[in-house]
């Protein structure tokens, strides 16, 4: 490891910010990426969350930036929205001597203010495909003809088929001289795909462990029936884990809506974060979360990527992750940069040989959490009572409506699971109104 940041070839001025922030020494992957990229090279870095890779590509961008500032100069791209503001606080804190400007370009914002951003050329645009693309595609000057970087953060998210199109169109319209750089915690898969879209003589480096996750993570499981997992869960966050910062994940927007109204009506204060939420709502409850308002926190998937939030002691899976880079991820938001936490994955009769692949993956044994029978299921009749009120509340307030005018607008076919709840509405409305009448 490098005694110094002085010696990865940083200026001094970046290298005093990083000690100011506490930052006192290089991880492996800074230590190894910073010093090709100075130099000019193509980067691929793969390393475990928590592991500082956003300033591997931050802090090289910035030095280059303050020796040549001019117009747009770097473009990040991020796979979600949440990530989009993070790295963009990232950027402003490590570059705020050198008076970094800076635009987050990302859907559920003004499109027209976006442009108007756009226009005052920025020195950094993070950006998440789709909004970029749109911009794009409405008005020929965003070209981005003269970037120097190009950086795609979760790369291997990225590169998947969602973002497919938006990216080909994106890569189309800017420069074929810049900088490419990819940084994600899972690269294996999609590595192939990413020398694509690199140079030939391109660097990469990956942080190579017998262990996906960090050391001091505490990986555990909980075998529970599937109709009393709520209850269980309700058992967990009162006696075991009071007063602890909590992230519980969960598959869909719609659980992760049920999830929250069930534990406000039992009186337990949390945040919802998914993707069927406005922007702003998205980011306050990011804000409650992290500023403590709340100490827990119930989110999909939107929420396991690259977000820091330090204090998180426990990761909650609420089902087992469809795949072990789903889970890596996730269990990634806990134990960050040296700090200790904990995972526990809610495992059903039907789940177990999807934790033991995990498992197998990832090359770690979970340990079984005990907890007290007895005591979860006195809560049985409370919570099936409770829930059964929330998802009737859910399904009369047209959750997902937007989703389903979203697929409409793409020409996509409407979710079945969803056209069955606004069909059961409609119903329990026209019986209501018969009974008025009658």
């Amino acid at each position: 490891m490098s005694s110094s940041w002085n010696s990865l070839g940083l200026h001094s001025w970046l290298s005093d910010q990083c000690k100011e922030l506490g930052i006192l020494k290089p991880s492996e992957i800074q230590e190894q990426c910073i010093p090709q990229i100075l130099k000019g090279k193509d980067c691929i870095g793969c390393s475990k969350t928590g592991s500082g890779k956003t300033a591997a590509f931050a802090l090289p961008i910035l030095q280059k930036l303050s020796e040549d500032p001019y117009g747009i100069f770097a473009l990040i791209l991020t796979p979600t929205r949440e990530l989009a503001f993070q790295i963009a606080d990232q950027f402003r804190v490590f570059g705020k001597s050198i008076n970094l400007k800076d635009t987050i370009v990302v859907g559920g914002m003004d499109m027209v203010q976006q442009a108007g951003d756009l226009n005052k050329k920025p020195h950094i645009v993070i950006a998440t495909p789709g909004r970029l693309a749109a911009l794009m595609s409405v008005d020929a000057d965003f070209t981005f003809k003269n970037i120097q970087f190009l950086v795609l953060d979760e790369a291997d998210r990225l590169l998947e088929s969602s973002f497919e199109d938006d990216l080909k169109f994106i890569f189309s319209n800017i420069s074929k001289s810049r900088q490419t750089l990819l940084f994600s915690a899972t690269l294996t898969d999609t590595m192939e795909q990413l020398r694509l879209v690199t140079k030939k003589d391109h660097f990469c480096y990956e942080v190579k462990s017998q262990v996906a996750t960090v050391q001091e993570l505490d990986q555990r499981f909980l075998l529970i029936p599937s109709q009393v997992k709520d209850c269980y869960l309700i058992h967990l966050l009162q006696t075991f884990i009071e007063n602890k910062s909590v992230i519980i994940f969960t598959h869909t927007c719609r659980s992760c809506q049920v999830l929250s109204f069930l534990l406000r009506k039992l009186g337990i204060k949390c945040a919802a974060l998914h993707s069927l939420l406005s922007q702003r709502e998205r980011l306050a409850s990011l804000a409650r979360f992290k500023t403590e308002v709340v100490k827990i926190l119930i989110a999909t998937d939107v929420a396991s990527r690259g977000l820091d939030i330090p204090l998180v002691e426990l990761v909650v899976n609420y089902n087992v992750p469809g795949s072990s880079k789903d889970y890596i991820h996730r269990v990634g938001r806990t134990a960050r940069a040296g700090r200790g936490g904990m995972s526990l994955t809610l495992m059903t009769q039907y789940d177990i040989e999807r934790l033991t692949t995990i498992e197998d993956d990832i090359n770690t044994k979970m340990t079984e959490f005990e907890t007290n029978e007895t005591d979860a299921l006195k809560l049985l009749k409370i919570v099936s009572v409770t829930r059964r009120e929330v998802e009737i509340r859910l399904n009369d307030s047209g959750f997902g409506e937007r989703r389903l005018n979203n697929r409409k607008k793409h020409g996509l076919p409407a979710n079945k699971k969803f056209l069955k709840h606004k069909k059961m509405r409609e119903e329990r409305k026209k019986k209501q109104e018969n009974e008025t009448e009658s």
